[in-house]
């Protein structure tokens, strides 16, 4: 066990494992956010009287997007592995099994699906947390708004840190984020039914 976790420290080390395990954070999450800002609107306008309904309704949508993130980059980042694994060994004109390269790669395809699972989960969880008060703090209309913004500052906040990587003005990035909750929410509302 703790040489699994001397190769994932290792690798985490790598440049390239942390941008891509980040791309992976961010892209799922802001899925994971919108999916839920999609959820909260949906089912407030459907009825649904109560915030933990409305909490189990986005549990399911977590689970969906969790199990995709990493069920996904698993076998994205496995095949990926292989391909490289092989060229490697055609250059090389030896065979990489089970040496560093290969565990090391396997540890990588963990941080990614790992990083890949846990954006949408926290993202939802996030977004979904106001319901939580609903009826204690909240009226259910006050616990999907709040749900709401709590949803886009989340995806402000992703602006926020990717401006920070290309040096663009954080307020500009933020706004650019944040507004594809407003998009979602807008929608949502004026969608039949």
């Amino acid at each position: 066990m703790a040489s699994r976790l001397d190769r994932i420290r290792r690798v985490l080390r790598k440049d390239e494992v942390r941008s891509i395990s980040r791309r992976y954070f961010v892209a799922n999450g802001f899925d994971g956010t919108l999916t839920s800002i999609g959820v909260v609107v949906g089912a407030y306008l459907s009825g649904v009287a109560d915030g933990f309904t409305a909490i189990a309704i986005g549990l399911g949508a977590a689970v969906g997007l969790g199990t995709s993130g990493v069920w996904s980059v698993w076998e994205i980042e496995r095949a990926e592995a292989m391909a490289k694994q092989e060229r490697i060994e055609q250059a090389m004109l030896t065979e990489l099994e089970d040496t560093r390269v290969q565990r090391e790669s396997r540890a990588a395809q963990i941080v990614h699906a790992t990083a890949s699972a846990s954006g949408p989960i926290l993202a939802i969880l996030l977004t979904l947390s106001p319901l939580a008060l609903e009826g204690v703090v909240f009226t259910m209309f006050q616990a999907v708004v709040a749900s709401i913004v709590v949803g886009i500052a989340i995806l402000a906040t992703f602006g926020v840190y990717l401006s920070t990587l290309s040096r663009q003005r954080w307020y500009v990035a933020a706004v650019r984020m944040g507004l594809a909750g407003v998009v979602v929410t807008v929608i949502n509302i004026f969608l039949p039914g």
